[in-house]
């Protein structure tokens, strides 16, 4: 037994570097103290994306299709016509499905044919968004999601929303430092971790039938920018 000791002691030692490169490092006469703090900003959106689409049923797959064709050129020269860009108009998805009729202990008999265009939208005006919906409702469109309302370049929204995180994370680490009878020296290092816009409530409703109606409105309302930092102070 006694012949192992050296061995262990060994061991130990040839391990410590590694261990001592994941432990967090011991300053003299110092202390290190890591906060997370949330920075925001408020932004107006100056964007809606919204889904619309036409489904179109028939009892052929290509009279299914070639309804939905011609119901969704329409919906799409309506946008045009609004002054909607094509660089604004995507189409999500196309689909074609087969529609059943079921009974019991019989095997299920195609009726007919189901077809769906859907097409993504940008709105770069939000408060002409809602008079383009109920134009779209008009021309055959059948299917609306949305709105999501964004910022168009949220690039300076963020920026301010890192600063007032960074500021916050300084002002409580002062508050530690002066409530532990020490003071902030410097910072050590700063990490952002998740951040993203939080938009407040809203409601949209669309009109689906040709009866008189208020045009659609859509507020817009405010958006919450927010950005989260982790910073770690060096204290004395």
């Amino acid at each position: 037994m006694p012949k192992l000791i050296p061995v262990m002691l060994m061991i130990a030692a040839t391990s410590s570097p590694a261990l001592a490169q994941e432990a967090t490092p011991i300053l003299p006469d110092a202390a290190l103290l890591d906060v997370v703090a949330e920075g925001r900003t408020t932004r107006v959106p100056d964007m809606a994306v919204i889904n619309a689409g036409v489904v179109t049923q028939s009892e052929t797959a290509a009279a299914a299709l070639s309804a939905n064709a011609a119901r969704m050129d329409k919906v799409l020269s309506a946008l045009k016509r609004a002054g909607v860009s094509e660089r604004d108009i995507q189409t999500a998805t196309i689909a074609l499905n087969p529609q059943y009729r079921y009974g019991e202990n019989v095997p299920p008999v195609i009726t007919g044919y189901q077809a769906s265009n859907r097409v993504s939208i940008r709105f770069r005006d939000v408060a002409k968004s809602g008079a383009i919906l109920d134009a779209l409702v008009r021309e055959g469109a059948n299917q609306i999601d949305g709105p999501n309302l964004t910022l168009a370049q949220p690039d300076a929204a963020m920026d301010e929303a890192r600063a007032d995180a960074i500021a916050r994370a300084r002002s409580r680490a002062e508050l530690y430092a002066k409530a532990a009878g020490m003071r902030v020296e410097r910072i050590a290092s700063i990490s952002e971790g998740s951040s993203g816009s939080m938009p407040r409530p809203m409601m949209m409703v669309s009109r689906m039938d040709a009866a008189p109606a208020p045009e659609t409105a859509i507020a817009a309302g405010e958006q919450d920018v927010t950005a989260t930092v982790t910073v770690r102070f060096v204290l004395r």
